[in-house]
């Protein structure tokens, strides 16, 4: 008889509930590590342990002590680190090296790292010192970003456009670092839509990358957080194929294996695409939830199949099945909720799923990045004139009642 076969999760988050889903299903026996015991996914998980995700020789002795078969840090950036240590050091499936891993969740040497291999990159530089980057102003060109290196879902992120403001925006930044460093870069005005999605790789080629658009709510508290996902994404095709062929040669110069990639690009008005972030995790706003509505095949399975070495299925550029889009349901402002009122019409006609994360009567925060969003909604269209026509006008079919 087959012995169970462990699968440990980092981070306890909502993200990680069809995960475990995924690992129940092939029988496996989940273990979820984070700091925070009354995070949701311990619930569902087999086992929890209350050791910090970013104690990476504390949880590699865990790993060791439960004799673990595959660790994943799904949608949950701070693990991502430690998630590639572990499994280095105990020769286990992962996405890519600890090494490429320190590279990628580091916005400072990743940028570097474009750099240096003759990639599109804005104009970078990463400090550790507040008083450093006042004294460096000359070198940027405004208006400029600043954002942690080590930081995912928007948090920690501010356009300046003049020097009167940069002091606050390194405060914001260092408030949501880890490790007490942060980056700044060029602003690159985008042509159109940037993209936020979920890839597969396959012993180190990309055959999966879902590019979409990012729509952002300019009256959030954070208008850097994506309020919204389409597909099919309208950055033109000569653009998805330069990126495609990018993203394949910076995953083999990273020597990355198989599994679930959040991959950030754009195109803009210089005329160049650009790789803005590359992640070996799959993305938080179920990004790769959503890939199984829209293309039929299911990167979370593969993904958890992957991590313990069991084989996966044959992975292949989505085929849309319609227009879809992805809404996400947020506040502009703390408060406590009410209810969400959706127009019958809009409910009957293009709805396929309504996921509410609170009850009547729930604290909720101004949106602020991934970990302030409410709740998503899942819609299909027939034509890309519905959709753009329904987004559009979702401030009169979509009402979000929140008390302050």
């Amino acid at each position: 008889m087959n012995k169970q076969k462990k699968l440990m999760l980092l981070g306890g988050i909502r993200y990680l509930l069809p995960v475990i889903e995924a690992a129940h299903r092939h029988g496996y026996y989940v273990i979820t590590v984070d700091y925070v015991p009354e995070n949701i996914a311990h619930q569902y998980s087999d086992e929890f342990h209350n050791v910090s995700i970013l104690d990476k020789d504390a949880v590699l002795q865990l790993a060791q002590e439960l004799n673990i078969n595959g660790i994943l840090s799904f949608g949950v950036d701070p693990g991502v680190v430690t998630a590639a240590y572990v499994a280095e050091k105990m020769g286990l499936s992962f996405q890519c090296s600890y090494e490429s891993a320190c590279i990628l969740q580091d916005k400072s040497r990743f940028r570097q790292f474009l750099k240096d291999n003759d990639f599109n990159v804005p104009s970078a530089k990463g400090y550790s010192s507040k008083e450093e980057a006042l004294a460096d102003t000359a070198y940027y060109n405004w208006p400029i970003i600043v954002k942690p290196v080590d930081s995912a879902g928007s948090k920690g992120v501010t356009r300046v456009d003049e020097l009167g403001q940069l002091s606050s925006a390194i405060d914001y930044a260092l408030s949501e670092s880890h490790n007490g460093n942060f980056i700044i870069e060029d602003f690159l005005e985008k042509e159109g839509n940037s993209s936020d999605c979920d890839g597969f790789s396959i012993d180190g080629k990309l055959v999966f990358c879902s590019f979409d658009d990012q729509l952002f709510d300019a009256k959030a508290l954070n208008p850097y957080t994506p309020a919204a996902y389409t597909w099919p994404s309208t950055i033109p095709q000569w653009a998805q194929e330069e990126l495609m062929s990018e993203l394949q040669r910076l995953m083999s110069l990273l020597n990355v294996k198989t599994g679930v990639y959040n991959i950030e690009t754009r195109l803009c008005k210089n005329g160049k695409p650009y790789i803005m972030e590359l992640a070996p995790r799959g993305g938080g706003n179920r990004l790769s939830e959503m890939m199984k509505y829209i293309s039929g095949q299911d990167l979370i399975d593969n993904c958890v199949r992957a991590a313990v070495g069991d084989s996966i299925d044959e992975i292949h550029q989505p085929d849309y099945d319609g227009y879809w889009a992805e809404i996400i349901l947020h506040s502009e402002r703390d408060g406590v909720f009410q209810s969400i009122e959706i127009d019958k019409t809009v409910e009957e006609r293009f709805l396929i799923e309504k996921d509410i994360w609170v009850k009547a009567g729930d604290k909720v925060q101004g949106f602020t990045g991934a970990n302030t969003t409410i709740g998503t909604l899942v819609l299909r269209f027939n034509t890309n004139e519905e959709m753009k026509w329904c987004l559009a006008q979702q401030d009169n079919w979509l009402q979000l009642n929140v008390k302050e």
